[in-house]
């Protein structure tokens, strides 16, 4: 139960942002969306690191000075896996101060498609750790994976309310822009599930995948996220709120694991 619920976790997170749309009636400006996807940012980058990255090189201690090789090579496959998404699967490339016009054209199907390739890599690290839990991995306590999926799900209340909010304001009904909202979330527990049920095949090659992990992650947030926040006036604005972010996850991963 204690995996059933860690993995459900991020899941709530985007469905409870989504849920914003019923309760905010005006779109979200553009200085809250750069505040909310520089916080992500900094999430995500503290749980590559913390969550993904020294837990790998932990696993394969056993390597002396080689364990950087796991985490090296399963960084680097994250990349180089995100980047062909990146090139197979149409996404959204825009930033917060784009016209309206301009940011509807891209269409709601390519913008669902956006955040579900951003969610890929999220709900493989979930997976990833309950797995290693469940085997009974001595360097992955329940703490440290619910930090985890803690974390992400922090940082998902704010993508789906940047999901949902945008659809309501191009006419949409909020019913149908909540449910896209949460739809953009659902490959983060099915992903989950799917890494758990390969678990016998998962644990040999754990160092792997934590880092591939890791690596996925942060090839989104400097391809999407960091533009994002960054672009236009008031750019400051999305650095403090990654840094932020990154506090938050950090805090969140040393306390509790």
């Amino acid at each position: 139960m204690t995996a059933f619920y860690g993995i459900l976790l991020p899941f709530f997170g985007t469905v409870m942002g989504a849920g914003c749309v019923f309760f905010l009636k005006r779109s979200l400006g553009t200085q809250v969306q750069r505040a909310l996807t520089g916080f992500a940012a900094g999430v995500m980058v503290a749980a590559s690191i913390w969550s993904l990255l020294i837990p790998a090189m932990e696993q394969a201690a056993d390597m002396g000075k080689g364990a950087v090789i796991p985490a090296a090579a399963g960084f680097w496959l994250g990349i180089l896996f995100l980047l062909i998404l990146d090139r197979l699967i149409p996404h959204l490339h825009r930033n917060a101060d784009q016209p309206e016009g301009v940011k509807s054209g891209f269409g709601r199907t390519t913008m669902l498609l956006a955040v579900t390739l951003h969610n890929i890599p999220e709900g493989m690290a979930v997976g990833v750790v309950y797995a290693g839990f469940l085997t009974g991995n001595d360097e992955i306590t329940a703490a440290g994976a619910l930090a985890l999926s803690l974390g992400i799900a922090i940082q998902n209340f704010p993508e789906g309310a940047i999901i949902s909010m945008p659809l309501r304001a191009e006419g949409m009904k909020k019913g149908q822009a909540f449910l896209s909202g949460v739809l953009s979330g659902i490959v983060e527990p099915l992903g989950a599930v799917l890494t758990i049920l390969a678990a016998q095949f998962v644990v040999p090659a754990l160092p792997y995948l934590l880092s591939f992990a890791a690596g996925a992650m942060l090839y989104v947030v400097v391809e999407e996220l960091i533009p994002e926040m960054s672009a236009g006036k008031h750019s400051n604005i999305g650095t403090v709120f990654f840094a932020l972010g990154f506090s938050v996850m950090m805090v969140l991963d040393v306390v509790l694991g």
